[in-house]
């Protein structure tokens, strides 16, 4: 937790907002740009273009849900209005995360800019695009025969549900934040943001701050 001494701007100025703050912009502007981009070029349903042959391409498709279609058969409003609600939550759950950070905790606050970067990219989708649908455009399938068989056998599929930037940027955010909160030792961030904190307070040693946080 974040100490109570510590001001609203100190907490703006901080290493764990400003890595925060830019992996979001960073994040954002790739996935509309990327996806603006499919628009432009690429020919819906039409085309696909070759990146790595019988593994990755690039296609154009319109995801009117979630992932793998989720709710994607409700009424548009309907539809909408769930998604919303689920966006607002996630932002929220997010910013309380990132606030009760310790300052210099910049590994978790990447993690959570991709989180967040990924539900504000498909939310503008929902909101601007044509027919409130996201762009997806990168497909990951195999054409190897054996491999393929098993798959379809397996799924019913070869391939990967198709995604974009920003679902891309959620499951790594996701996955990096479990890894780093079930399995690594936060200990020396937590050292590092005590130091910061007795500074901005004046204290000449992290304990007495500790012991002025207790009183």
């Amino acid at each position: 937790m974040t100490s109570p001494k510590v001001s609203f701007l100190d907490q703006l100025r901080s290493p764990k907002m400003i890595i925060f703050t830019v992996v979001s912009l960073l994040f954002i502007v790739a996935d509309q740009a990327s996806k603006q981009w499919i628009v432009d070029n690429v020919r819906y349903l039409r085309e696909t273009i070759d990146v790595i042959p019988g593994f990755l391409s690039i296609v154009h498709t319109k995801n009117p849900g979630a992932a793998i279609g989720l709710f994607g058969d409700l009424p548009t409003a309907v539809r909408l209005s769930i998604f919303g609600v689920f966006t607002v939550i996630a932002v929220g759950v997010i910013i309380s995360f990132l606030w009760q950070l310790p300052r210099s905790d910049k590994f978790q606050s990447l993690t959570l800019g991709l989180i967040f970067s990924g539900a504000l990219g498909n939310a503008i989708d929902r909101a601007f695009r044509d027919k409130h649908m996201v762009v997806d455009f990168i497909r990951v399938y195999t054409d190897h025969p054996g491999l393929s068989k098993w798959l379809e056998s397996k799924f019913g599929t070869n391939e990967y549900p198709t995604f974009n930037i920003a679902d891309a940027a959620i499951v790594v955010g996701v996955g990096l934040f479990l890894v780093r909160y079930l399995f690594l030792d936060d200990t020396d961030e937590a050292d590092e943001d005590a130091e910061e904190a007795a500074e901005l307070v004046g204290a000449d040693d992290p304990t007495e701050l500790s012991d002025k946080d207790q009183a």
